[in-house]
């Protein structure tokens, strides 16, 4: 996503050639290798604020080409193994260092039961549904979708027959006053199929149980991760920011499957979302992706590899860091 963006000056001068929507679903003219990794329209239209300007006179690119400017180094999360080709060019637009800190995987303690009454009932439904069969359904902690999109959501998890375990937000803090609802009767004529949990939920310990055998995500990066370190396949619905960029990575590198949209607007239909995790979950054809989370597992979950990203930063940091002056004598 950093090197999607772009070098700073013509983020900073407002001169960026990328004047239009359409500019960005395609790679940008500083990639100088073949790659599919650009935003749908949809996913562009729902970002585009950003390149315009707020009360203050400054957008967001603004901002952000003025803070990769001013910087001595960049760090990003990101690793060799995955992207290394996009490394280089940040390398190149940028002309200072670039250091992936590795994925970031979630680590023991935070596996650790910190709600155990609220844990425990959804422990107890996850106990009873068979090994690698039941799809996860969560979005993050800032993306909502649409009461249309909610409605199409419900009856594709219906329609597919598959046991799910949704942790549905049907509002954005206090002040979000556009309320989402279920479709009529779809709680009921779903409960001996799925869970649907519009409170707290312990995301780690759910994606860990053996139950679990996919993903319905948003694409945030965290997600991603934490899903592919308990070898969870990924099925993909973007809303906005940097998830269309990761989601056109996870789709190249055939680690994840995006749900088949409208190009325009992003909309979607019960039917491609119920064939979308039946084809992950439990087809031939979408056997690669199970696959595959296998296999990333083994990088993502990776403590040697990982420490040895945060090893190689600290190693800079040291040999770089400020000489104090010598005091004055006088």
């Amino acid at each position: 996503m950093v090197a999607f963006i772009g070098p700073p000056s013509p983020l900073i001068d407002g001169d960026d050639y990328r004047k239009k929507p359409e500019d960005f679903t395609i790679p940008p003219k500083w990639v100088s290798f073949q790659t599919t990794v650009a935003y749908k329209y949809y996913d562009i239209m729902n970002t585009f604020d950003c390149v315009e300007d707020d009360a203050s006179g400054v957008n967001d690119l603004m901002r952000w080409g003025l803070c990769l400017k001013s910087c001595d180094f960049i760090a990003v999360r990101s690793s060799f193994e995955i992207e290394p080709e996009w490394l280089q060019v940040l390398e190149t637009i940028h002309e200072k260092p670039v250091f992936p800190v590795g994925q970031l995987p979630p680590v023991e303690y935070e596996l650790e039961e910190k709600n155990s009454d609220a844990w425990s009932s959804m422990k107890k439904w996850l106990d009873m549904q068979e090994k690698s069969s039941v799809v996860y359904v969560a979005f993050g902690s800032e993306a909502k979708p649409s009461q249309a999109q909610l409605t199409e959501l419900a009856l594709g998890l219906e329609l597919s027959g598959l046991p799910f375990f949704w942790v549905l937000r049907t509002r954005r803090g206090i002040s979000d006053t556009d309320l989402i609802e279920l479709p009529p009767g779809f709680e009921e004529r779903t409960k001996g199929q799925g869970v649907v949990c519009a409170t707290w939920a312990p995301q780690l310990m759910i994606l860990a149980h053996e139950s679990i055998a996919g993903f319905l995500t948003h694409s945030g990066w965290s997600s991603v991760v934490e899903a592919l370190t308990f070898q969870k396949a990924l099925i993909l619905l973007t809303f906005y920011s940097d998830q269309g960029i990761n989601a056109r990575v996870l789709e190249e590198k055939k680690i994840g499957y995006s749900i088949p949209r409208n190009e325009l607007d992003g909309s979607f239909t019960r039917d491609s979302v119920a064939e979308s995790l039946r084809l992950v979950m439990v087809s031939e054809e979408g056997k690669m992706y199970r696959d595959r989370a296998k296999e990333m597992s083994g990088l993502f979950g990776d403590r040697d590899r990982q420490d040895k990203y945060v090893d190689n930063i600290l190693i800079y940091l040291k040999s770089h860091r400020p000489v104090k002056k010598a005091e004055s004598q006088y």
